[in-house]
């Protein structure tokens, strides 16, 4: 079995209620589920969250939310992996023979399906741990700086404060969207990051939902995507 798991708790402290905001008129939570739902990728789609709110949504849009996430795995400080391997570990999981867990953030309207079926294929070819989305820097963090609080400037690499922009090296970022790997993995390793193949995608696929202003960028990218 090839399932999809979203980690949806209740918490959130920059935006609240986030999960399952309307985005657009609708859960933002939706906008995943359907998207997976649609790919014809995963035999199953389940969703792990604290809260019988979001598991009322979920289950409304047509994810499955067979038991309510323990209180301890819903903290600040509660990784991904954790929230995963508490969740493949419940008594529900014993006898469905799952061979491959791709965990999907619930906050990625702008998430493409391609994207994750060729996460996917990577993951059947290549021998590593982990297969995740990355996005590439807009400008190239060579150049980056600080501002004290005078707002005077110290550039964290002076050697490159010169430097053509178009001379240097290409950096990237986790794109926050979704984590492949087999049910051995996500029960016994402790980090997704290392150990792992990543792959670049497109930015206007992916943005980082951490504050109303990359809430409305999401909105106006979406609208833009789909001719809203």
């Amino acid at each position: 079995m090839l399932i999809a798991i979203i980690p949806a708790r209740l918490g959130s402290k920059r935006i609240k209620n986030k999960n399952i905001k309307n985005f657009l008129g609708k859960p933002i939570i939706s906008y995943t589920i359907n998207k997976l739902k649609k790919s014809n990728l995963f035999d199953e789609i389940f969703v792990s969250t604290d809260s019988k709110k979001i598991a009322n949504v979920a289950e409304n849009y047509g994810a499955k939310v067979p038991f309510l996430r323990d209180k301890f795995l819903s903290g600040d400080k509660i990784s991904t992996i954790d929230v995963i391997k508490g969740f493949l570990s419940n008594e529900y999981f014993i006898n469905k023979k799952i061979k491959i867990v791709c965990c999907v953030y619930p906050c990625t309207p702008l998430i493409n399906v391609k994207d994750i079926e060729k996460g996917i294929n990577i993951f059947y070819k290549q021998k590593k741990s982990f297969v995740y989305p990355c996005l590439r820097y807009k400008h190239p963090i060579q150049r980056s700086f600080s501002l004290n609080k005078n707002k005077s400037i110290r550039y964290l690499f002076p050697n490159f404060e010169y430097k053509r922009t178009q001379d240097l090296k290409y950096f990237y970022h986790d794109a926050g969207q979704f984590y492949i790997s087999n049910v051995k993995n996500w029960k016994n390793k402790n980090k997704m990051h290392t150990d792992a193949t990543s792959f670049e995608i497109s930015n206007l696929n992916a943005i980082d939902i951490d504050d109303l202003e990359d809430w409305k960028m999401a909105e106006l990218i979406y609208k833009q995507k789909n001719k809203i």
